[in-house]
Parts: structure tokens; C-alpha cells; sequence
């Protein structure tokens, strides 16, 4: 039987809530052409001269308000899912960040120490959507590393699986418990993007943000459409849960910058509400399925706040799907099957949505 080994690969975190660190980490992250998309020099001016200076600091505080004891909350909830994991799949599993530890050297390492014959490793991203600067970044980062120290080994990477139907259930059946009692709205609040990074991914160049209501007029440009996977994401847990419409909206949170981002944004979103009559409000965050950062403090603490200073009454933060079991169930089925019956979300080749070198070469 073929060997399998599965990496799954998330943004990742500081090593510490130290200042130092936190900057170490922000360094990386922002320096990463498909987070900020512009070239080398410019990128580093902003970098270095507009953003390392002030935001670290900040940044450490907010990190503090919800580390855990055995790091941030993305790393400890990413190895408590891989050992949910391990007695569900065939093989081995390690875990790479995008940036910071442990990176994708270090677990191609772990890997080769628990068998060195390696047939093929399994790439999962642990992102529903595709995004050029969470997705796209992360599986090409790690097939970099492959190619380098493993090159004669073959990989699959896990698709985008914001509409697979078990995904959906899972996540819709995570959410249904905070409906049992009354509420006013549910709001789906998913990370934000540069309006710019769905132009450039794009393959046709000619329908994000170019045709009118685009995310509901059918396009090859919805494969790599974030903006279209969230929406639709909110949409098809809504219909599952028998949400009326009025009932839930979706958001955009984590804008940085003055260039335009996706709309709605989720801050302005949690000030209008209770001068809509929405006193009620759960929150949740399909964008990640750990929670993190983003969550916690950025939703959980300074969006309650938010909220609650506006007029609002009660707000629920929903969790991510972090360890529930019906997820770790349903994606060890995807890795168990990776060649029956999840075949389709697994792919042998490096998609065509290369954003950088697509838009280079058009």
C-alpha cells in the first residue's frame, strides 16, 4: 500500500507575546508577496517604515489577552486537532505554519523520523476559501520546502471546501446549539481582503468586480472568488439551520490600510446593529476552523465591546470548529479517502491560481 503522510499546514503565531517576537512574526508575515502584493522595495519601505514601528506593540497586547498556557490559541488548538486526528487516519501527520514554528522543514523532518519512506504526502490547508495571501500562500510555501528536501516525492493538496456538504453539516451543527434560545440576528463575520487580491485572482479578468452582482452570475472566477466561497459558505449553513433571511448577514473583519476592502466590514457592522433593533447578536467566524487571534480578541473581546457600547444587549461568540469531533470525523474521512470517495478535493496539481505568476504572464 502507498504510504501516505498528511501536513496540516495553518497561518500561524508569534513564539511569544514578547514584543520582540510578535514583531519577528509580523516581519514575515507582512514581507510575504501575496499579503501585501506590491514589489519588493515598496513593500519593504511600508514594512519597515509604517508598520513594524507601531504595530508590534499592539499586537503583543492583543496576543497576551488570549494566550494559552501552552502558546497561542492557533497552535494549541492546530496540535489538538492533529491528535484528534491520529486515531481516525492511515499514516503519519505533522504540522507546518506559513509562518513562524513549527515551519514545514521541521515537519518534513518529523515525518521522515517517524518513516523515512515516504510515497506521498497529503497538503492540507486548513482554510475552507481560497485566498491568495491564506491558501494560496501556504500550500505553495510548503511545496516549495517538498521540492527542496523531498524532491522525489509526490503530493496532493487539499481544494478549497467551503460548499462540501460534510463541512456544511459540520458546521452548521456547531452552530446550532446557540440557536436554541432567542436571538436577533447571526451574523457570519469572515476575514477580510484586499478588493485588489480578488481582481488579481481572477483567471478571466473580466468578472470580479467587473459584472454586476458579481458573486451571483455564474464564472470560472468563482474557483478562486473568496469573496463568492464566503458568501456562499453563510448562504448554504443558513439554508442547513432553516435561518430565514433576516435573520443572518455576513461580514468582512481585519482590514488593513486605506485601499479598498471587501464590504461589508464587520466593525461598522457591530455599531449599526443596535440602532437596528438588534440587541441579540452571535457572531460566528467560518473563515478559520481554529480559533485564533482573529477570534478571540478581535471578535470575542473588542467586538463584544463594540457592540455592547453601541446599545447592544447580548453577544455570543460562536467558537470555530476547532476539535469538534464531527469535524476531526469528517476530515479524516476526506484524508482517508483521498483516492475514493473525497477524490475530487484533492488534487495532484498546483493550481492554476498561481496569483503572482497569473498576472505576470497576462
Amino acid at each position: 500500500m502507498k504510504k501516505r503522510f498528511l501536513i496540516l499546514v495553518n497561518l500561524g503565531s508569534p513564539d511569544s507575546f514578547q514584543v520582540k517576537d510578535v514583531r519577528q512574526y509580523l516581519r514575515q508575515f507582512l514581507m510575504d508577496e501575496r499579503v501585501i502584493d506590491a514589489p519588493f522595495l515598496i513593500r519593504k519601505m511600508i514594512v519597515e517604515g509604517f508598520i513594524l514601528p507601531f504595530r508590534p506593540k499592539k499586537s503583543a497586547e492583543a496576543y497576551h489577552a488570549v494566550w494559552m498556557k501552552g502558546g497561542s490559541p492557533l497552535k494549541v488548538i492546530t496540535e489538538n486537532f492533529r491528535r484528534a486526528l491520529l486515531p481516525l487516519i492511515d499514516g503519519h501527520t505533522a504540522i507546518a505554519m506559513r509562518y513562524g514554528n513549527p515551519t514545514p522543514e521541521a515537519a518534513l523532518r518529523e515525518l521522515e523520523s517517524q518513516d523515512s519512506d515516504i510515497d506521498e504526502i497529503l497538503i492540507a490547508p486548513l482554510y475552507p476559501h481560497f485566498a491568495m495571501s491564506s491558501y494560496e500562500t501556504a500550500y505553495l510555501y510548503v511545496i516549495e520546502k517538498i521540492k527542496a528536501l523531498l524532491p522525489n516525492v509526490k503530493f496532493k493538496i487539499l481544494q478549497p471546501f467551503y460548499d462540501e456538504k460534510n463541512y456544511i453539516h459540520s458546521l452548521s451543527e456547531s452552530i446550532a446549539p446557540y440557536l436554541e434560545k432567542p436571538y436577533d440576528h447571526l451574523l457570519f463575520s469572515f476575514h477580510g481582503l484586499p478588493v485588489r487580491h480578488l481582481k488579481k485572482s481572477d483567471p478571466t479578468k473580466k468578472h470580479c468586480y467587473q459584472v454586476d452582482h458579481c458573486c451571483d452570475v455564474k464564472s470560472s472566477a468563482w474557483d478562486f472568488c473568496y469573496k463568492h466561497q464566503t458568501i456562499q459558505t453563510a448562504k448554504l449553513v443558513a439554508s442547513e439551520l432553516k435561518i430565514p433571511s433576516h435573520k443572518f448577514s455576513y461580514s468582512f473583519q481585519s482590514r488593513l490600510g486605506s485601499d479598498e476592502w471587501i464590504k461589508p466590514f464587520t466593525d461598522v457592522q457591530l455599531q449599526k446593529f443596535p440602532s437596528q433593533g438588534i440587541k441579540n447578536l452571535l457572531v460566528a467566524c467560518p473563515a478559520f476552523v481554529s480559533d485564533c487571534l482573529e477570534t478571540l480578541e478581535e471578535i470575542a473581546i473588542r467586538g463584544k465591546e463594540s457592540f455592547i457600547a453601541a446599545g447592544g444587549e447580548s453577544f455570543t461568540f460562536i467558537p470555530c470548529l476547532n476539535t469538534n469531533m464531527q469535524w476531526v470525523e469528517t476530515f479524516a474521512n476526506y484524508c482517508n479517502g483521498a483516492e475514493s470517495t473525497h477524490q475530487y478535493l484533492w488534487s495532484e496539481l498546483e493550481r492554476i491560481g498561481k496569483t503572482l505568476q497569473l498576472v505576470e504572464n497576462t
